[in-house]
C-alpha cells in the first residue's frame, strides 16, 4: 500500500488553487461587512440616541461587536499567509480595514468579485486612532513630554494633612488624584483637594481630581465580639528556645490599644496598689488559660509598672496577680509589704467566624448580630454560624445553587437553601486550617441578576460634593442603562450634566452587557470612560478567566474610541511592602495598553508611582494598544556576524 504523498511547504499552490483560495478569502471578507451593516441597520434606534460627537464611534463599536460574533481564525491563518492584515488591529476603524484587505484582493481577483458594492467607511486607520487620542484627552487631559502616561493614585487619609506627599506624588507622575467616598468623609476630602491644588501650585504639574461614588457594596455585617483578652506571646526559635522575653506596661491609665514605643503590650490595671512594687519584684498570677504564670517587675514610672515575662499569659478583667518574692528578700518579707494588682477594663477582641470547607453557613437581614456556629466533641455543626448582610434586598434575586463570595474571595460557598430574610450557605472554599470571616467585607454573587440600582441614597448626598470639586466621576456597581439615566438625571439637576464619568466595570453582568453598556453612556456628550476593576471582575468572573476578560475590555473600549484604565493590585507588593514581585512587573507592563493606570494607596506608594512611570514610558516604545511597535532594539545593534568577527 502507497501511503499518500506529504504536501512539499516550498511548492507554489497552482494558479487555480491560488484564484479558488482568493475568492473564498473574498467572500468572507465580504459576508462580514454584510453582517456589519446588517447590525447597524438593526440598532439603528440606538445609534439615533447617541450623541452626534459619539456617533461615528458607536458605528465602529456595532461593527465590531459584529465581528467579534464570528470565530475568523482560519480566515487569519489565510490572510497572513498572502501577506495581508491578519484583522488583528482592526479595533479602532474595523469596516475601513476589511475594506482595504478587499482592495488589495480585488487586484488579484475576477471582475465578477470587483463590481459587488460595499458599506459605505465611517472612518479609515488614522481618524480612528485620533478619536481615540482625542476622548483621552478630554477625560485624562492633555499629554506632555514629560508626562506621557495617566497614572490615577488613591489618596491616603493623611493627605489631608501631609504638606509634602502630595507634591511628591506629582513629581513621581501622579497625573489624577482619585479621592474614594467610601471612605473619610466631606471634611477630609475636602483637606485632601486643598492639598492638591496647592501642590499643583508649587510643582506647576497639572493634576485632575476622579472621585468615586461608594456605591451599593454588598458586606458582611456586625458580628458579636470576641473575648475580653490581651495575649502576650514571647517569641521562640523553630526548637522553643526563648529568643526575647515580652515587654509589658500594666498601666492604670492607658488603653491595650495605646501604641507605646519598646512595648509588646499594655495591660489596663486599677487601684494604686502598684505604686509599692519596685525592680526585681515576682507577681504571680493564674491567667485565663488556668495555668500559673510569672511576671518580673523591671521598674516603674508615671505611666505604671513596666515588666517582662518568659512564658505565654492571657490576661483578663479583674484577674488577680499578687507579689510573690521580691528581689533580695525572698518570700518571707512582711505580710505590709505584701500587694495585689487586677486587671482593669480590656475591650473586646474583633468578632469573626472561623469556617472550614462543609461548614453550613446563614446569611441573614440586619440588625443581627453574626455568631460562631455550635459544635459537638467531634466537630461536628448542631448550629449553623450566622453573619449579616448589608443589602438583605438581594436575597430576593438569588435562587439555589448560586455561587457566594466573602472577602473578596478568599472564601467560597455554594446557596443551598433561599428564604425572604434569610440565605442557607454550604462553604465550598477555604483555607485546610479554616478561613476567618470578620465584618464589612465584600460579598459576591456572581451567578445572581441583582436588582439593585448602582446609585444610592448616599451616593446621591455625595453628588452635590463631587460636582463641585472632581473633574471625573468614578461610577461603581454600574450594571444597567437605567443606573446610567439615574446619574444622567442626578448630574442634570445638579447642573452638571457635562461631568466626565468612567464606568467602573466590576461585575459579571456588567462585562456581559458592555456594548450595551457603552452605547447607552454614549448618549451623553459628556467625556467618558471605562475602568477594569479587576478585584471584583475577577470574583464576579472567575480568576481564570481574568486575563481573558481584560484583553476583551480593551479591546471594546478601543472600538469605542475610549480611554480605560487599568486598575486593581497593580505593584500592591511594592506599595505595601517596599518589594515588588516578579509577576506584577509583568502586570504593570501589560497594563501600558491602557489608556492610563490606577494605583491603590499604600506606605510606599510614592516610589511605587516613580517604578509605574518608568516602566510604563518604557514600554510605550515597544506596544500601542495591542500593537508591537519597534524602536531600534539595543541587543540587535550589538549584535556582529561569525562572518564579520573572523
Amino acid at each position: 500500500m502507497v501511503s499518500p504523498a506529504t504536501p512539499d511547504p516550498t511548492q507554489a499552490p497552482s494558479a487555480g488553487e491560488e484564484d479558488a483560495c482568493l475568492e473564498r478569502i473574498t467572500g468572507q471578507l465580504i459576508d462580514l461587512c454584510r453582517s456589519m451593516q446588517s447590525m447597524e441597520i438593526s440598532d439603528g434606534p440606538v445609534l439615533e440616541a447617541v450623541a452626534a460627537d459619539y456617533r461615528v464611534s458607536a458605528r465602529n463599536l456595532l461593527h465590531y461587536v459584529a465581528l467579534r460574533q464570528h470565530d475568523i481564525r482560519q480566515l487569519q491563518d489565510q490572510l497572513a499567509s498572502q501577506g495581508l492584515s491578519s484583522l488583528g488591529r482592526c479595533e479602532s476603524s474595523v469596516m475601513d480595514s476589511l475594506q482595504r484587505v478587499l482592495e488589495i484582493l480585488r487586484t488579484r481577483s475576477g471582475p465578477e468579485v470587483k463590481g459587488q458594492p460595499l458599506p459605505a467607511v465611517p472612518l479609515n486607520h488614522r481618524a480612528g486612532r485620533e478619536l481615540v487620542a482625542n476622548n483621552c484627552e478630554r477625560l485624562l487631559g492633555a499629554r506632555s513630554c514629560t508626562a506621557d502616561c495617566t497614572i490615577m493614585v488613591t489618596l491616603p487619609m493623611e493627605a489631608a494633612d501631609d504638606d509634602e506627599l502630595i507634591e511628591h506624588l506629582l513629581r513621581a507622575g501622579m497625573t489624577i488624584a482619585r479621592i474614594n467616598c467610601a471612605h473619610d468623609g466631606q471634611a477630609v476630602w475636602l483637606r485632601m483637594i486643598h492639598q492638591l491644588r496647592r501642590a499643583v501650585a508649587s510643582t506647576g504639574r497639572p493634576c485632575r481630581i476622579a472621585m468615586d461614588l461608594a456605591g451599593p457594596k454588598l458586606r458582611t455585617g456586625p458580628i458579636q465580639p470576641g473575648p475580653q483578652v490581651v495575649h502576650c506571646k514571647p517569641r521562640r526559635d523553630s526548637l522553643g528556645r526563648l529568643l526575647s522575653p515580652d515587654r509589658i506596661l500594666l498601666s492604670p491609665h492607658l488603653e491595650p490599644t495605646t501604641p507605646m514605643p519598646g512595648v509588646d503590650a499594655v495591660v489596663p490595671i486599677t487601684g494604686d496598689g502598684w505604686s509599692v512594687l519596685e525592680a526585681g519584684d515576682r507577681l504571680a498570677m493564674i491567667d485565663a488559660s488556668g495555668r500559673h504564670r510569672q511576671l518580673r517587675v523591671e521598674r516603674q514610672s508615671a505611666e505604671g509598672i513596666w515588666a517582662t515575662t518568659t512564658q505565654n499569659c492571657h490576661f483578663t478583667p479583674g484577674l488577680k496577680l499578687v507579689m510573690c518574692a521580691r528581689s533580695g528578700g525572698g518570700s518571707d518579707r512582711h505580710e505590709a509589704n505584701r500587694c495585689t494588682v487586677t486587671i482593669g477594663r480590656i475591650p473586646a477582641l474583633e468578632g469573626s467566624l472561623l469556617l472550614h470547607k462543609g461548614d453550613q453557613l446563614q446569611v441573614v437581614a440586619l440588625p443581627e448580630l453574626g455568631r460562631p456556629a455550635g459544635y459537638t466533641g467531634e466537630r461536628k455543626q448542631h448550629r449553623h454560624a450566622v453573619i449579616s448582610c448589608t443589602l438583605a434586598e438581594v436575597f430576593a434575586d438569588v435562587k439555589c445553587g448560586d455561587r457566594i463570595f466573602f472577602d473578596d474571595g478568599r472564601i467560597g460557598g455554594l446557596v443551598t437553601g433561599t428564604q425572604p430574610t434569610e440565605l442557607l450557605v454550604e462553604i465550598t472554599a477555604a483555607k485546610q486550617q479554616g478561613s476567618r470571616l470578620r465584618a464589612d467585607k465584600g460579598i459576591n454573587l456572581p451567578d445572581s441578576p441583582l436588582s439593585i440600582p448602582a446609585l444610592t441614597a448616599r451616593d446621591i448626598a455625595d453628588l452635590e460634593f463631587i460636582v463641585q470639586h472632581a473633574d471625573i466621576l468614578n461610577f461603581s456597581f454600574v450594571h444597567s442603562s437605567t443606573d446610567l439615566q439615574a446619574l444622567q438625571d442626578q448630574l442634570t439637576r445638579l447642573g452638571h450634566a457635562d461631568l466626565a464619568v468612567i464606568l467602573k466595570i466590576e461585575t459579571r453582568q456588567a462585562f456581559d452587557d458592555l456594548p450595551s453598556l457603552l452605547l447607552a453612556a454614549m448618549r451623553s456628550p459628556a467625556p467618558l470612560g471605562v475602568m477594569i476593576a479587576r478585584g471584583d471582575l475577577a470574583i464576579e468572573c472567575g480568576w481564570e478567566r481574568l486575563a481573558e476578560i481584560q484583553e476583551e475590555i480593551l479591546r471594546l473600549c478601543e472600538a469605542a474610541h475610549l480611554p480605560c484604565i487599568w486598575a486593581t493590585q497593580v505593584l500592591e507588593e511594592l506599595a505595601h511592602g517596599g518589594m515588588p514581585t516578579r509577576a506584577e512587573i509583568s502586570d504593570a507592563a501589560m497594563g501600558a495598553r491602557a489608556e492610563g493606570v490606577m494605583l491603590n494607596k499604600g506606605p510606599n506608594i510614592t516610589a511605587t508611582v516613580r517604578m509605574l512611570h518608568d516602566i510604563v514610558m518604557r514600554m510605550q516604545s515597544h506596544q500601542h494598544k495591542n500593537s508591537s511597535t519597534f524602536r531600534r532594539l539595543e541587543l540587535a545593534a550589538h549584535h556582529h556576524s561569525y562572518a564579520s568577527s573572523d
